[in-house]
């Protein structure tokens, strides 16, 4: 696939919290504006950033290249003001798909956290490149509250090559958790959204994470699962026999499978618990 690739001054790269992200967080941040991972379900695909784009979600990525300057700059006017900051990143791309390899951007805002660290991040993720920047990783976590949350929707390679043909390999991503978990990060398997998986996907999480966080196509689109509907989900799932995975109620189901595998405490579903701190 041709990517057209750009670089940009940003003028802001914190972004007020808001919807999904205004419990537990005070902004976003995106090192980057659009994915190549493009995902089948992804709901920014639905959001303004791609539906005023003539190219096709996956098609194009732009890098903000002032991002670690212009970081520190808004972190410290929030605090001048004794603003908390804490911190999702990202909300509408990824911070480690490929081209961050040579760019750098993710990791040169993690260098400007350690001088200007928030209150607490949380970098959300489906790349086992971020086990490259454990050593600013493990350096962040002494100096903020940080939790590394890794999208594992599946346990099943055939459903990822289905729904999310270019994103990194399910195998890989455990095994970022797992680096990253050794090292004394704060770990969690994001299950979002939920796709089919093998009875044997809670063993697969044992020992690697803090956290397990459950979320579906229905719930967790922002618009119950309207943009997912607009996104052909539903054809989607039946064109592979697995409209049983598509219920209303999935949820329910994996989080009471989980529950006989992890303490009650460790999972966490949807919204109302989808953040470690309120």
């Amino acid at each position: 696939m041709d990517i057209a690739v750009k670089n940009i001054v940003s003028k802001s790269i914190l972004s007020k919290a808001q919807g999904y992200l205004d419990i537990g967080f005070t902004h976003s941040l995106n090192p980057y504006s659009g994915c190549i991972f493009a995902c089948s379900y992804c709901y920014v695909r639905e959001m303004p950033i791609q539906t005023f784009k003539d190219t096709p979600w996956g098609t194009w990525l732009e890098l903000k290249t002032n991002a670690a300057e212009i970081y520190r700059s808004e972190l410290r006017r929030l605090r001048r003001a004794s603003k908390p900051v804490n911190l999702f990143m990202s909300s509408a791309t990824d911070p480690y798909q490929p081209i961050e390899r040579k760019a750098e951007v993710t990791r040169a805002i993690l260098q400007a956290m350690l001088e200007d660290p928030p209150d607490l991040l949380q970098i959300q993720t489906r790349s086992p490149l971020i086990t490259r920047d454990l050593d600013l990783l493990v350096q962040l976590s002494k100096k903020c509250e940080l939790l590394v949350s890794i999208t594992v929707e599946t346990d099943r390679e055939d459903m990822k090559r289905v729904f999310a043909p270019y994103a990194p390999g399910i195998k890989l991503r455990l095994k970022a958790l797992s680096t990253l978990h050794q090292a004394g990060i704060r770990t969690q398997a994001a299950i979002s959204p939920v796709l089919p998986f093998t009875p044997n996907f809670p063993a697969a999480l044992q020992g690697i994470v803090d956290r397990i966080w459950i979320d579906t196509l229905m719930l967790g689109d922002g618009m119950k699962g309207k943009r997912s509907e607009r996104l052909g989900m539903p054809q989607l799932f039946a064109a592979h026999g697995l409209e049983e995975w598509y219920r209303s109620d999935i949820h329910t189901r994996v989080e009471s499978y989980f529950k006989k595998s992890f303490p009650q405490a460790m999972i966490h579903v949807s919204k109302q618990q989808a953040f470690p701190k309120a």
